[in-house]
């Protein structure tokens, strides 16, 4: 039996387990979700730990009796007195279209459902799923409905899968990069701010530094332009683009700034995209065929309204920056620039430690601009890209975003979770809608074909996934600290200062630690602080002009020159490089 179709079975089960021990309830949705499924109910009493492992022990009891699942089909009218009761599912009736409504019947329970369901509940395992933990969760997502309870459970097949993922759960609970984060000082979002809004601490600052230096580098010698642009436009920018009409959800309100000046005749709009701003600096001045392909980067911050209940660390968040990337080229470049872009992605996601992924080719979304025609063209220029590298993919269908299909990479971590980053998508709409030109060889004005890429995509969230894939322990090249100066008393504070400045001035992110503490304290503190390299320093290291070393992660000691030691270590950052 296929495990998405139990996992949705489980989910009306849960819904029958919480309607006979609450029969006041009322009943959200409950669709199967990626390891598990969920149900929302509208409930007044609060569903506790306590009452999870209730419902869970009411769900077994329903399984083992058996249950069967049986569909039916029903008119609308019919519909709605079957679920009278139910204010949640008279809101979804009255939205289905005229025409027969698919539900589903267990002995007394009926509930709203395509399917598919097990013929019966002898075909799931008792011990393979879990009830873990109760949300918030608006009805439909919006602010402005009721807040219901959200139950989400997980299931498997079997029992050592359900043990195996829960294992893995309790590891990725202690690598939560906000935790890391904390541990580590390196950010922290402020509630005085706003939520989804971080501020780095110098050493989150410089990690995220050494991060965009390093790509800027890459994309440069990869023959990308560098350029910049302002965090806001006038709004009628992205009535041109189209964000207003298709994107308006996730971007923020207008600034009314007539409502300040009489002398302000426009609205303003914070940016959620950098794509238009390149675009019009593409236009400042004529194209030829000879300046294609010309691609321009931006580590551009965006803005973005992210509902208060999806916001998490830095993974999702209101404002951060992009990678971003544009290019344009003519028609017989598109397949060229697709693989170079698909290849250079992989190549960078190894250099940070990313070896395993997913691929996805996203086709058209219900919401888009431009003929079909010109999607097809593009889907298939990106299908082909994926497959000149003989590269396995899956279809993610009604993917793409309003203005053109996509290449996704999800990048696997040392848990083997995967994170949405790397995306890589082909425009054939902006360029209309901006009226974008180049003179090909025979003088006649052409359109050029614009692809959009992201290959950290937020840096933001890739920092998150690096700190829980490698648990904070980042590889020497991207910590903040690379080596921390200890000297063992005040005696010798000046001479650790010097030895610090010294390994500054040889490009080595050196810092002491001249604090009141004991020698012990401060050596733990460096390994709490998962620096590298703790290079402590007395009378002893002073006569043989050298300094005792721990490095991270071992717990010998050595002793050497302060010229082997920084030869050491930039033989270490190479190796990642």
């Amino acid at each position: 039996m296929n495990i998405e179709t139990i996992r949705h079975s489980l989910a009306h089960i849960l819904a029958m387990a919480v309607k006979e021990l609450y029969p006041e309830v009322k009943l959200g949705i409950g669709p199967a979700i990626e390891n598990g499924f969920y149900y929302d109910f509208d409930l007044r009493e609060k569903i506790t730990p306590e009452a999870l492992l209730k419902i869970e022990e009411k769900m077994r009891k329903i399984i083992l009796q058996p249950t069967s699942f049986k569909k039916e089909l029903s008119t609308k009218t019919e519909a709605q007195k079957l679920f009278k009761e139910e204010l949640y599912k008279l809101q979804i009736i009255k939205e289905i279209p005229e025409g027969e409504i698919s539900l589903y019947r267990s002995d007394n329970f009926i509930d709203l459902c395509h399917g598919p369901h097990v013929d019966s509940s002898k075909e799931i395992s008792l011990d393979a799923f879990k009830l873990t933990r109760v949300a918030g969760a608006y009805w439909k997502g919006s602010e402005n409905n009721p807040m219901l309870q959200r139950v989400y459970g997980v299931a498997f097949k079997t029992n050592k899968e359900l043990e195996e993922y829960l294992q893995g759960q309790i590891e990725a609970k202690k690598r939560d990069h906000r935790l890391i984060g904390q541990k580590l000082d390196l950010f922290h979002a402020d509630e005085k701010i706003g939520p989804g809004l971080i501020l780095w601490h110098p050493k989150g600052a410089q990690l995220k530094k050494t991060i965009q230096d390093f790509v800027i580098d890459e994309y440069q010698k990869h023959g990308y332009q560098l350029v910049d642009t302002p965090h806001i436009a006038k709004l009628n920018l992205w009535e041109t683009s189209g964000h207003t009409g298709f994107y308006k959800e996730n971007m923020f309100p207008p600034m009314h700034l007539k409502e300040i000046s009489d002398k302000e005749k426009d609205d303003y709009q914070l940016k959620p995209m950098n794509c238009p701003f390149h675009i019009l600096i593409y236009k400042a001045h004529s194209k030829s065929y000879r300046d294609l392909p010309l691609r321009y980067t931006e580590l551009g911050t965006v803005y973005r309204y992210e509902k208060s209940g999806v916001l998490h660390g830095l993974t999702r968040v209101r404002g951060f920056t992009q990678d971003d990337a544009h290019i344009w080229c003519a028609p017989s470049q598109l397949k060229n620039e697709l693989s170079q872009v698909l290849r250079f992605a992989l190549e960078l996601l190894k250099t940070f430690g990313f070896k395993d992924y997913q691929i996805y080719l996203s086709t058209r979304p219900a919401k888009y601009i431009g003929s079909e025609k010109i999607w097809e063209k593009s889907t298939q220029s990106l299908k082909e890209a994926i497959e000149k590298l003989n590269i396995p993919y899956e279809i993610d269908e009604e993917g793409g975003v309003f203005y053109g299909p996509k290449i996704d990479i999800k990048i696997k971590d040392s848990l083997g979770r995967a994170w949405q980053c790397t995306t890589i998508q082909v425009d054939f709409n902006l360029p209309e809608r901006f009226d974008m030109t180049y003179v090909d060889s025979q003088g006649k004005k052409e359109r050029p074909i614009m692809i959009h890429r992201a290959l950290l995509g937020s840096v933001e969230r890739f920092i998150g996934v690096l700190l829980e894939h490698y648990n904070g322990d980042l590889p020497i090249w991207l910590s903040p600290i690379q080596a921390l100066i200890i000297p063992v008393s005040q005696k010798y504070d000046k001479e650790a200062k010097e030895i610090n400045e010294y390994f500054v001035a040889q490009g080595i992110r050196a810092q002491i630690d001249s604090g009141n503490k004991t020698i012990g304290k401060k050596i733990r503190s460096g390994e709490e602080m998962k620096i590298p390299y703790i290079l402590v320093f007395g009378q002893k290291e002073k006569e043989k002009d050298q300094l005792t070393v721990r490095k991270r992660g071992q717990k010998e000691l050595v002793s050497l020159a302060r010229q082997n030691i920084i030869q050491e270590i930039k033989e270490q950052i190479k190796k990642f490089q």
